[in-house]
């Protein structure tokens, strides 16, 4: 806050669905009206909110595929190094470098670092963890959301018509809707 305390805090209209269907036909329906900033917060996973918010295809199976491809290179590397190079050892006129002795390590270190890029990449894509969120600030989210509330959350910028908004959340069926500025950062 260099210039004086102008600090312009993200703006939420946050509305309430009595049923998970209706959360998710409201959903659809605001990014078919071009409402781009969508969250939806439930207290169980509902099929086919993913769809509903357009989010696309998930990107964790690239990143755990990158992580066990990683721990394949790094395993066989490493053990390639140390028995031809740092300490070769002739074990009965075997070969130096036998592929078939290699694989559980290579295995192993695949699947760890398969399991925690899986977990990192997962953290990092949620921007977790994350303390604050604006929609804390609600009450009513915060004594529902995690028993038996369905919220839509729909981010709008300072210059956007926030009465069509919640006018058109309400018109979907919302039972409740607010308006949030964040206090805080």
């Amino acid at each position: 806050m260099s210039d004086g305390g102008s600090f312009k805090g993200r703006l939420f209209v946050l509305a309430e669905f009595d049923k998970a269907d209706a959360l998710l036909d409201g959903t659809t329906a605001m990014r078919e009206k071009g409402f781009k900033k969508l969250d939806t917060h439930t207290p169980y996973p509902i099929h086919g909110i993913e769809e509903a918010l357009g989010l696309g295809r998930p990107k964790i199976p690239t990143i755990v595929l990158c992580g066990a491809i990683l721990g394949i290179i790094v395993a066989y590397s490493m053990i390639t190094y140390m028995n031809v190079i740092d300490w070769p050892i002739n074990v009965a006129n075997r070969p130096i470098h036998a592929p078939p002795a290699n694989v559980p390590i290579t295995f192993e270190l695949a699947i760890l670092l398969g399991g925690c890029s899986s977990f990192f990449g997962v953290m990092a894509l949620m921007g977790l963890p994350k303390h604050y969120h604006p929609v804390f600030q609600s009450a009513r989210f915060c004594e529902k959301a995690s028993i038996d509330g369905f919220f839509l959350s729909v981010e709008m910028a300072h210059d956007g018509d926030v009465t069509s908004a919640k006018a058109a959340v309400t018109a979907l069926g919302a039972s409740h809707v607010e308006v949030i500025e964040e206090l805080e950062r």
